[in-house]
């Protein structure tokens, strides 16, 4: 049987150079997702207990809840961040992951937290969204509560997502601490701040709290919208690496779904998070928690731009560089700074000779120092005198060092 070669790269005639194959997508997801069917089916098959959970007149496909995540996994050239990011960025997916209704939710809220209650009980409130919404907590409440760490814990598995008011989300990690930060649980920034609205002069103001103390709260139909958006949405760690994961869909899905979805993502990625976009791409992969990562989308160059593609002459001297060491004149070299490494070699020199003719002008000094004639006799007699002390102590601790050794 002869093997068949799919090109995994794309030439695109519109602004981005490269592209998806939307093909080779839907066939990486499928294959995928066989995958792992198959190898639940036999663990399934290879363990001796029966699960007590599931009926025998289940059906085929599996709960959202046991199914498993699919995973998108993409590197680029250079890193993405400059310092790792709490805040996660959003992309909307066209199929998204919590539409469960046995999702549990946890709105982490300012204070006071019964402004955003009320809201949730509003009969304007669909109420499909309010059932799903299973607990609602204040900031000044979670520092009293869950201060030891096993009330964290069990605060972190009583619920699958937890949404936070974006005005305090960046008050959390010191709060929750790594036991929500380490995992896929972080609290997800949502907006429950009203639109702002326009005044009788034309400008966009802010609606000002009943007091001091309080935030103002959107109204019902707005925080609905607001949380729905971000539910359905793809939540993006950045962190200073060039890989990058992101959730993408559910074993339960089919693969035409999943392929939407990773397109949806990997486009957002490039236009909103990686710096120069689709030329910083280096691959695209899609697996599984414990499967292989299949590639859908492989860059033919391994630069970002033109420039960092150095010349044979460059490449030699930057070899040699290497081999000498010497990191400050591996970077001079490679960024061409002016001066480069004759400047470099110069100002070593420079400074090599002030060191020395320092050194030379401090003993010509003491020289004269010593032969100044008119030096009086006290200080040279002195001086003579502490050297002779000096020479005989030496003398004692030979004789000393000498004395030991023989016992």
């Amino acid at each position: 049987m002869a093997l068949t070669m799919t090109a995994l790269t794309t030439k695109e005639a519109s602004r981005s150079p490269y592209q998806l194959d939307q093909p080779q997508t839907l066939k990486a997801s499928t294959a995928l997702l066989k995958r792992i069917k198959s190898e639940s089916d036999r663990k399934e098959a290879g363990s001796a207990t029966k699960s007590l959970i599931r009926t025998e007149d289940r059906s085929d496909e599996k709960d959202s809840s046991d199914a498993e995540p699919i995973w998108l996994v993409l590197t680029t050239k250079r890193n993405i961040a400059d310092q790792r990011r709490l805040k996660p960025g959003k992309i909307p997916l066209p199929h998204p992951l919590n539409t469960s209704p046995t999702t549990t939710t946890c709105l982490i809220t300012c204070d006071p937290q019964r402004q955003v209650k009320d809201v949730l009980a509003h009969p304007s409130f669909p109420a499909s969204l309010a059932s799903r919404i299973t607990k609602v907590i204040g900031i000044s409440k979670l520092k009293a509560r869950y201060q030891p760490f096993e009330s964290k814990r069990q605060l972190l598995d009583e619920h699958d997502v937890f949404l936070a008011d974006a005005r305090i989300v960046t008050m959390l990690p010191k709060i929750l601490g790594k036991t929500f930060y380490k995992g896929s649980k972080k609290p997800v920034p949502v907006s429950l701040e009203p639109y702002r609205q326009s005044n009788a002069e034309g400008k966009r103001v802010v609606l000002k709290p009943a007091t001091e103390k309080s935030k103002t709260i959107a109204p019902p139909l707005q925080v609905a919208k607001e949380i729905e958006k971000t539910l359905g949405c793809a939540l993006v760690h950045l962190s200073p690496s060039n890989n990058v994961s992101v959730r993408v869909g559910l074993s339960s899905f089919p693969p035409q779904q999943i392929a939407d979805n990773v397109e949806a993502v990997v486009n957002g990625l490039a236009a909103k998070f990686i710096p120069k976009g689709w030329r910083n791409v280096r691959g695209v992969h899609v697996k599984g928690p414990n499967t292989m990562a299949l590639p859908i989308w492989l860059a033919d160059e391994l630069w970002v731009e033109e420039g960092d593609v150095l010349e044979d002459a460059e490449a030699e001297e930057m070899k040699a560089v290497g081999m000498k060491g010497g990191a400050k004149r591996k970077a001079r070299l490679l960024n061409k700074v002016p001066g480069g490494k004759e400047a470099e070699a110069e100002g070593k020199g420079v400074k090599r000779e002030r060191s020395t003719d320092v050194t030379k002008e401090g003993r010509k000094k003491r020289k004269r120092v010593d032969e100044d004639p008119g030096l009086s006799k006290e200080i040279r007699e002195r001086r003579e005198k502490l050297r002779e002390q000096k020479k005989a102590d030496r003398e004692d601790m030979r004789g000393t060092t000498k004395a030991v050794a023989v016992i």
